[in-house]
C-alpha cells in the first residue's frame, strides 16, 4: 500500500510540478540591409518588405529551398510577423538562439513581460513603477542583433565619448573630435546604448516621447526657465528684453515639440558658460542656439563661430525668436516626425522609418548626450513638480542582448565564456549611480550608510568585491560613509581604489553640519587649509574655487532651505 502510495506521489509531482524549460532554436540574421523579403524562392516573386540589417527572424524551415530565379544557393523561409517570406540565403547567417524560461514573480513583471520587455528589464523597470506609479514604458522590438548594433555604432566618426578610460576608447580610429571628446570602442558604445544601464529616474528621461503635451501646458514656460534661467545665454537676453522661456515655449507649441527638450537640447549645445556668445548674442547679426551646422568637419575647417552663423544666415535665422522657431521645426521634421522621438534615438538611430538611414542620419556624435539631456530634464521636472505625472518612456530591446561586448584593435566584438561580465571600474561605479572621476567616487548623499554604497557597487554585473575604509584605514561595513573615506572595488580583472567625495562633508563625517561651515569659512579666511578630497568637497558651487557661494550653500543646506547637489 505504501509502495502504491509513493507512486502516486511521484506521479503527481511529475504531472503538476512547473518546469523550467531551456531549448533552443535555429533564427535567421540579417547580413545585408534593404533586402527584400519575397513570396517565393526567386526575384520573380513581389516583395513583401525590404529588411534591415542585423534584423532577427524565427526560421520556419531548417533548409534551403531551390531558387526559381536568382541567388543560386537558395532561399531561407522565414517568419516575418504574421506572414511568411523567403529571403535569398546570400544575406542570411543562421545563430542558435537559447530560449530560457523565467516565469514572473509578481503582477509588474507579468505586465512586463506581456509589454514585450525580457527579464532583465523587469527588476529596473519595476522600481521605477513602484516609485512612479503613472509611469507607462513602451518596448520597442527593433528586431536587431545586440553585437551587429554596437558594431555599426562603433564605426570609425560616428561615436565619440568624452572620457580618457583607455576601455572606452578606439584608438584604431584616427578621427579626431573636439575637446575632450574621443572615439568611442565598442564597450564604450554598448554601455551607453544598453538601456538595462540607465533604468534610473534620473537618466529613463532619453527614453521620453518628445512632442508636445497639452496637458502640460500650463507648466512648460516654468520648466524651462528651470532649465536654461541660470545659463549665460539665457540671462544675456534677458538683459535685452527677450524672454527666452517664453520664447521656447511658444516655439515649441507651433511645431508639435516639447518645450521641455528644446531648452534640454539648448543647454546641451550651448552651455553654461559664455563660451559660445557669437552664436547666441547676435553679434553677428544672426542667432543660433541648437550648434546647427556646427560639424566636426566644419568646424575643423573654418572654425565653430563661422559654421554656426554661415548656417544661421542661410536660414533667416536674423532674430532669436526666429532662431529658435526654425530649429524646433527642423528638429521635428527631421527628426522626431521620422522616427526619432526621442533623445536616445535621435543618437542611436535604430528604428527609423526609411530603412536607407540605419544607423545614419543621428543628430550628435556624443553618445553622452542622451543620458546628459536626461538628467536636466528630469532636474527640470523635479523642480516643478511634475515629476510623477503620466509620463511615457519608449525603450528599445534587441536581440541576444546577452552577448558581451569586448574591445579588439580594430573594436571588434564577441561572447565570452559563460556570458560572464567584467565590468570596468568606472562603469561600475556610474552604473549604480554614483560619479567616476579618476581615483574618486561621488554622487553619494550625505547621510549615506557604508552598506548601502557596498551593496549597489557589489550587485553590479559581475558580482564586483567593494571593501570600504574609513579616514584610518580601518575596514567598515556599516555607519555614515564621509568624505576621505576608501572604496576599492575588484572586478576580477583590476583593481581601483577610491577616496570618497560627498559635496559639504569637509570634516568627514558623512553628514553636511556647523563643523563643515566653521572648516569652509576659515579656508576662505586662510586660517585653515582644506586639500585634497576635502578641497573638493568644500567646492559645492563646482566652479573649481572655494568662495562665499560655497559657504552659502552650505549654511542654507544646514538651515533645510538648500540641498547641495552631489
Amino acid at each position: 500500500m505504501k509502495k502504491k502510495l509513493c507512486l502516486l506521489i511521484l506521479l503527481f509531482i511529475f504531472c503538476f510540478t512547473t518546469l523550467e524549460v531551456k531549448a533552443s532554436t535555429k533564427k535567421a540574421l540579417l547580413t545585408g540591409n534593404e533586402v527584400n523579403l519575397r513570396t517565393g524562392p526567386g526575384t520573380n516573386y513581389g516583395s513583401i518588405a525590404s529588411l534591415s540589417l542585423g534584423s532577427v527572424y524565427p526560421l520556419v524551415e531548417e533548409i534551403l529551398f531551390p531558387s526559381q530565379k536568382a541567388c543560386s544557393e537558395g532561399w531561407y523561409k522565414i517568419q516575418y510577423g504574421n506572414t511568411v517570406g523567403y529571403v535569398c540565403s546570400s544575406y542570411i547567417s543562421i545563430m542558435i538562439e537559447q530560449d530560457n524560461h523565467v516565469t514572473p514573480s509578481n503582477n509588474c513583471e507579468q505586465e512586463m513581460a506581456s509589454i514585450g520587455f525580457p527579464q532583465s528589464y523587469w527588476s529596473g523597470l519595476c522600481n521605477l513603477k513602484a516609485n512612479h506609479p503613472n509611469w507607462n514604458f513602451k518596448a520597442i522590438d527593433t528586431n536587431l542583433d545586440w553585437k551587429t548594433v554596437v558594431e555599426k555604432e562603433s564605426q570609425c566618426g560616428l561615436s565619440a565619448v568624452p572620457t580618457d578610460n583607455t576601455e572606452y576608447i578606439d584608438f584604431s580610429c584616427s578621427n579626431i573630435f573636439g575637446g575632450s571628446f574621443k572615439p568611442a570602442s565598442q564597450k564604450a558604445v554598448a554601455y551607453y546604448m544598453d538601456p538595462r544601464n540607465w533604468l534610473d529616474e534620473k537618466y529613463i528621461f532619453q527614453y521620453s516621447y518628445l512632442k508636445y503635451d497639452s496637458a502640460s501646458a500650463n507648466t512648460y514656460e516654468l520648466g524651462v526657465n528651470g532649465i536654461i534661467g541660470h545659463t549665460a545665454f539665457y540671462q544675456y537676453h534677458q538683459s535685452v528684453g527677450n524672454n527666452l522661456s517664453s520664447i521656447t515655449t511658444a516655439s515649441g507649441s507651433s511645431a508639435n515639440v516639447s518645450p521641455i527638450f528644446l531648452a534640454s537640447r539648448m543647454l546641451q549645445e550651448l552651455g553654461s558658460s559664455t563660451n559660445l556668445y557669437n552664436l547666441y548674442s547676435g553679434n553677428h547679426g544672426y542667432y543660433n542656439f541648437f550648434n546647427y551646422g556646427v560639424n566636426d568637419s566644419c568646424v575643423k575647417a573654418n572654425g565653430t563661430t563661422t559654421c554656426g552663423i554661415n548656417y544661421a544666415k542661410t536660414a533667416g535665422w536674423d532674430s532669436p525668436r526666429k532662431a529658435i522657431e526654425g530649429a524646433a521645426g527642423l528638429l521635428a521634421a527631421n527628426y522626431i516626425n521620422k522616427g526619432q522621438y526621442t533623445t536616445y534615438l535621435q543618437k542611436f538611430n535604430i528604428v527609423p522609418t526609411q530603412q536607407s538611414v540605419l544607423f545614419g542620419h543621428q543628430y550628435m556624435t556624443n553618445i553622452a548626450a542622451p543620458s546628459s539631456e536626461s538628467k536636466i530634464t528630469y532636474n527640470s521636472y523635479k523642480s516643478i513638480g511634475i515629476v510623477d505625472i503620466g509620463h511615457t518612456f519608449y525603450i528599445p530591446v534587441y536581440q541576444n542582448m546577452d552577448d558581451t561586448i569586448h574591445n579588439s584593435n580594430n573594436g571588434g566584438s564577441g561572447s565570452e565564456e559563460n556570458n560572464v561580465t567584467s565590468l570596468p571600474i568606472s562603469t561600475i561605479v556610474t552604473s549604480s549611480g554614483y560619479k567616476y572621476e579618476s581615483g574618486t567616487i561621488s554622487g553619494i548623499a550625505s547621510g549615506t550608510d557604508v552598506s548601502t554604497i557596498s551593496t549597489t557597487l557589489g550587485a553590479m554585473s559581475g558580482n564586483p568585491n567593494v571593501i570600504v575604509t574609513d579616514k584610518n584605514g580601518k575596514q567598515v561595513t556599516n555607519g555614515k560613509i564621509g568624505t576621505g573615506f576608501k572604496v576599492k572595488i575588484s572586478n576580477g580583472k583590476t583593481t581601483e581604489e577610491l577616496q570618497v567625495v560627498i559635496k559639504g562633508d569637509t570634516s568627514g563625517d558623512g553628514i553636511v553640519n556647523a563643523l563643515d561651515l566653521l572648516q569652509v569659512q576659515k579656508h576662505i579666511l586662510k586660517s585653515y587649509s582644506l586639500t585634497g578630497v576635502y578641497l573638493k568637497a568644500a567646492d559645492t558651487s563646482k566652479d573649481g574655487s572655494i568662495t562665499a557661494l560655497d559657504l552659502l550653500q552650505v549654511q542654507k543646506h544646514i538651515l533645510g532651505t538648500y540641498t547641495v547637489e552631489q
